[in-house]
């Protein structure tokens, strides 16, 4: 591989760092107030002149959206690649009582480590941002980010689901010659069962969280 400047180093440095703290890879505004570029652009060009020297590469399918192909650790010697998945956010979900179906358009994306997601990137997980506060025994908070895939459930998965018309993300409670219902974690919630209708719209696979 060809040799990096030490800009490039140092950018390449903050990026694998980021992606090992947070499992995320930083935005590209991230990137600019890090290293005080004047423009995201001054960002795109290092990405580029990185991803030309190999040691990142696209997301296929994804314009703004990269990988590290060539990492390494504090030796300086390569280790396995991480591989980031992106991921579409889709509004908020209910996490306390059910709530009005919420907007399906596309409010933001998020790239994650695929491993740490607990997901394959030819599945079609995506996300949606937690309000309330029904599941916090199970460690899910307000103003969490949760990632699905859609996918039947077992039996105590966590789900986000649409019951009689309305959404909400809790537990899917199964049991045998049972119609199945949603628990909270939290006991000030108590169970839902539904009258007409449970859609199971995806099953969590795991949770991010600002700091």
């Amino acid at each position: 591989m060809d040799e990096l400047t030490l800009r490039q180093q140092e950018i390449l440095g903050y990026l694998q760092l980021h992606m090992r703290s947070y499992s995320t890879w930083p935005s590209f505004r991230e990137i600019q107030a890090h290293f005080g570029f004047r423009s995201t652009n001054a960002v795109m060009g290092h990405l580029r002149a990185l991803e030309k020297k190999g040691y990142i590469s696209r997301v296929p399918g994804q314009a703004r959206t990269f990988r590290i192909t060539m990492d390494f650790n504090e030796e300086n010697q390569p280790t396995d690649s991480v591989e980031v998945v992106d991921i579409p956010i889709y509004g908020t979900i209910a996490a306390g009582y059910p709530d009005g179906v919420e907007t399906g358009g596309e409010i933001g994306r998020l790239q994650i480590d695929a491993e740490t997601a607990g997901i394959r990137r030819a599945r079609r997980a995506f996300a949606l941002k937690v309000r309330g506060d029904s599941m916090i025994d199970a460690g899910i908070f307000d103003g969490d980010i949760v990632i699905l895939e859609p996918r039947p459930p077992n039996n105590e998965d966590i789900v986000a689901a649409l019951i009689d018309g309305e959404t909400t993300l809790k537990r899917f409670i199964q049991k045998r010659g049972k119609a199945p219902f949603l628990k909270a974690e939290n006991k000030s919630y108590p169970q839902l069962h539904p009258v007409a209708e449970l859609v199971i719209q995806g099953i969590a696979k795991s949770v991010v969280r600002n700091l």
